[in-house]
């Protein structure tokens, strides 16, 4: 069965970007590309995606104008903003609307919530996310994004480390 999951990033202190959106602390850091809960492994059980305004401004940002994902993706958002790939739909739609649709798309593979951390609140409050799997960075910011807007109780069931990050899989408790 195939799985809605929020694979991020965060500081010790729970913050998947600073207060200005960046996430420049994340990439001072050393991991493997290979290891534990990589990336790469990750993706390649992917069939969609959704984020939020920001998460989608930054990966335009960071990708310099050039989307990185042939997958469906939504994006979440009340701004007007560019349309960046023939895949991406912008959508104001209730979560739990568009989750449909996402399956559909994604077929027999997952469903990856890139971020930010308040719309994977969302799915997780409607009973929708399915699982959290987070690189745990030796980095505090103080403020910032939080890795989840709301209160998830989660049980873990994997754990490691990748270079710097210690590594965690856990799935949402319902």
């Amino acid at each position: 069965m195939a799985l809605t999951q929020y694979y991020t990033a965060t500081t010790l202190d729970g913050f998947i970007a600073d207060a200005n959106h960046s996430l420049d602390w994340l990439f001072t850091l050393e991991q493997d590309r290979g290891g534990p809960l990589n990336y790469a492994s990750f993706f390649a059980g992917v069939g969609a995606l959704a984020m939020g305004a920001h998460t989608y401004e930054w990966v335009l940002d960071h990708e310099q104008g050039k989307w990185p994902y042939a997958l469906p993706c939504w994006v979440f958002t009340h701004r007007d903003l560019p349309v960046a790939h023939e895949t991406v739909e912008l959508t104001a739609d209730d979560v739990a609307v568009v989750h449909e649709r996402m399956r559909e798309a994604a077929g027999e593979r997952n469903i990856w919530i890139v971020g930010g951390g308040g719309l994977a609140g969302q799915f997780a409050g409607r009973g929708l996310l399915d699982e959290v799997i987070v690189y745990i960075a030796p980095v505090t910011l103080g403020a910032g994004a939080p890795l989840l807007s709301q209160h998830v109780e989660l049980r873990l069931e994997e754990l490691a480390r990748n270079g710097d990050f210690a590594c965690a899989r856990y799935a949402v408790v319902r």
